[in-house]
């Protein structure tokens, strides 16, 4: 047998091993995949659904291959199979339900190959109704009850809802279709039950219709808690209240049972059968009282109210006056406006100050006078009788801080003719603070400081320095009588006027060496900034308390001619400038003497000069005449006239004597005789060339200089001159 087995082993190993070479060593690929839902993809419930993946695959054999489907619920897989056949997988969904709605998907997976699907959705309506069944349809109070909720076919995870009429008494989880409720009902009379589930189809959920309904009757139980008060009526504070709790047709059946005594929230008492309580009724406290009967899970309740009337009411407490200062007379009234006539008189009645240190006294019923403190102090009013006390809101005394004396500056700095601001500020005083501005006694403004560090300013302009001192303010709060400032002191700023500048020397001229002193004066309040300028550029700058300042120079230079001028400002801002003033410096007087003295003797030098060179000039014009005088030739016989034939061939000279002047216009009378040379130059035909080359006219004056005359050739009269001999 054990061979047998191995044989067979050894035979589909080799055939499974055979198979898978072959698939290995075919080609193939996975052309297409679809998934389908049959009959469709919105069903209602019951209806056999079919899910199918189909899935087109290319190979080179003619076999099929062997495959793997997977299909999916949503991330979910649901289904798997492995398949050797080309016929579509096919996913069944018999009679489907609300739980088989979602989207599905499918994949198939060949060697290393794979492919999914398009995502369809399956929706499947329509939920079937919920049956509700009941163990016991008559109960007593506080009776348990079976109740069992069936959603038939149904699966998945659910909720379960059972409900009282439209009241919700129970929900819960479960996996199944099916759920158990014990409950009891405590109120007596007829219930309707009906329960209902939901279906969890993540995302969405489906909600069933309402099961049918099941119908309760619940009765009363003998067993009842019952209270009693005394006195029942007419109840005041003070009054002792006798309150019990007892239980009515009680008997061994009933489980163990509990009684609870309670006054509004606040537990009196608890006990077993019977709870009793004494206690002193009060206006103040709630009268509402309770009995409360617990038996296993029934509970009964009986309430009763007790009216209590007022004894007294509680006290108020008022301060006369309203507004105190520190340290002055306060009364306080402690008083309860209402009390019960019938059960209380006056003198019962009794009214205290809390806390017991209080500073005032009594001084009658109720009320209490003494000196106001210098701080808060809290007053509370306490009213007792027949052991009952009340107590007032508590009263804050908070004592008003007299105005000081208020003091009044100066904010900034004060220009004359020019707005500027004063404070008058009290150091203590409690708000709101009434400032008045005072000039000379009579009102100017008013100003009330109502918030913290808040200030009183007013605005002022003065004409003169001394109109600053008539200023005072007054400072007060409520009907105190105000405080009175000081008169206001603060130095008022006059602006600068009446600029002038002194030159001094004041003569027109100044000259270089001279000592020059410019002297710059205004009018206005000190200190004074002065500032000089000399063709525009800055000089000198000095801040003095004095009104005037001067910008000396010891010796002048031409460097210092030009425009002077003097700036002047002070606090008031306001800036005056002096008109141009013109300095020019002239040259020193011995600069001029040297410079005419040796002027004058350049000229004696140069006269010196000209008369020595032009003596010199006519001693040579002499010797030259008496040299040609002297080469005249004897045979010349005409006294009038005589011509020189000069040694060169081309050049004659002619003398020509005049004993009186030829044009007395055109010359001037001379002393003596004219003599004029003439230049002849012979053409080379032989004719004499009387081109005329200039004439010089020389004349002698009696020991006087030489007078040049030049004359111009068509003056010449050639008329006059010899012909030459040929």
């Amino acid at each position: 047998m054990g061979l047998l087995l191995l044989l067979t082993y050894t035979f589909v190993s080799s055939y499974v091993l055979l198979g898978t070479e072959v698939d290995a060593q075919r080609s193939f690929t996975i052309r297409r995949i679809s998934l389908s839902i049959e009959p469709s993809t919105n069903v209602t419930r019951g209806t056999d659904v079919t899910v199918r993946c189909k899935a087109i695959i290319s190979s080179s054999g003619s076999e099929p291959l062997s495959r793997e489907y997977t299909v999916y619920k949503g991330s979910k897989t649901v289904y798997t199979k492995n398949s050797s056949t080309s016929e579509d997988l096919l996913y069944p969904l018999p009679e489907a339900r609300a739980t088989n709605s979602g989207k599905y998907m499918c994949k198939i997976k060949m060697g290393d190959k794979e492919m999914k699907s398009e995502v369809e959705k399956l929706t499947v309506t329509g939920l079937s109704k919920p049956v509700l069944h009941l163990d016991k349809g008559v109960v007593t109070e506080g009776e348990k009850i079976v109740a069992t909720c069936t959603a038939p076919g149904e699966t998945g995870s659910m909720f379960f809802y059972f409900y009282d009429g439209y009241k919700l008494i129970h929900e819960k989880f479960d996996n199944s279709n099916q759920l158990q409720y014990n409950f009891s009902i405590s109120s007596v009379g007829i219930h309707s039950i009906h329960c209902l589930y939901i279906v969890f189809i993540m995302p969405d959920t489906a909600k069933s219709e309402r099961s049918n309904t099941v119908t309760v009757s619940v009765k009363e139980l003998a067993i009842t808690p019952v209270m009693e008060i005394h006195p029942p009526s007419n109840i005041f504070e003070g009054d002792q209240l006798n309150i019990s709790c007892t239980v009515r047709n009680s008997h061994s059946s009933f489980e163990r049972i509990n009684l609870y005594l309670s006054q509004g929230t606040h537990l009196l008492s608890s006990g077993n059968t019977e709870v009793n309580r004494r206690l002193t009724a009060e206006a103040n406290r709630p009268g509402d009282f309770e009995c409360r009967l617990e038996t296993g899970n029934i509970e009964k309740v009986v309430n009763q109210t007790v009216s209590v009337t007022e004894l007294f009411s509680a006290p108020i407490v008022t301060m006369s006056p309203a507004e105190i200062f520190q340290k002055d007379n306060m009364t306080l009234t402690c008083k309860s406006e209402r009390y019960a006539f019938e059960r209380l008189t006056g003198s019962e009645l009794t009214y205290s100050l809390e806390p017991p240190q209080t500073p005032l006294t009594q001084t009658s019923p109720g009320v209490f006078s003494g000196k106001a403190l210098q701080y808060e102090f809290n007053y509370t009013c306490v009213a007792e009788a027949k052991g009952i006390r009340k107590h007032s809101e508590t009263l804050t005394v908070r004592p008003k801080v007299s105005v000081s004396t208020p003091e009044i500056s100066l904010i900034g700095s004060a220009v004359q003719g020019e707005s500027f601001k004063i404070l008058c500020q009290s150091h203590t005083g409690s708000l709101p603070i009434n400032y008045t501005l005072l000039k000379n006694g009579k009102v100017e403004d008013t100003f009330i400081v109502r918030r913290p560090f808040e200030q009183a300013y007013f605005t002022i302009m003065v004409t003169s320095p001394d109109e600053i001192g008539s200023y005072t303010c007054e400072a007060k709060n409520r009907h105190r009588e105000g405080q009175y400032s000081k008169r206001l002191h603060g130095t008022v700023i006059v602006p600068l006027n009446n600029l002038n500048v002194v030159v001094n020397p004041n003569n027109s001229r100044v000259y270089e060496g001279q000592e020059l002193l410019l002297l710059c004066g205004v009018k206005g309040t000190p200190p004074i900034t002065f500032k000089w300028h000399h063709n525009g550029n800055k000089l000198k700058t000095n801040t003095s308390n004095v009104s005037f300042m001067s910008y000396h120079i010891e010796s002048l230079t031409k460097d210092d001619s030009g425009t002077y001028q003097c700036e002047a400002s002070n606090q008031a801002n306001r800036v005056l400038r002096s008109e141009m003033i013109t300095i020019e410096v002239y040259m020193a007087v011995w600069k001029q003497a040297l410079i005419w003295g040796i002027a004058l003797l350049v000229v004696i030098v140069l006269v010196v000069v000209c008369v020595l060179y032009f003596k010199s000039k006519r001693e040579n014009v002499a010797k030259a005449a008496v040299s040609v005088w002297s080469e005249r030739p004897p045979e010349a016989a005409n006294d009038e006239v005589s011509s020189v034939v000069s040694s060169e061939a081309d050049v004659e000279y002619t003398e020509v004597v005049h004993s009186q002047p030829v044009d007395p216009a055109k010359a001037p009378l001379r002393k003596g005789t004219d003599t004029v040379y003439s230049e002849l130059k012979n053409s080379p035909q032989g004719a004499a060339d009387h081109r005329d080359h200039g004439s010089v006219e020389y004349a002698e004056f009696n020991g006087e200089q030489p007078e040049y005359n030049h004359f111009s050739p068509e003056v010449n009269n050639y008329q006059d001159l010899p012909v030459p001999v040929d």
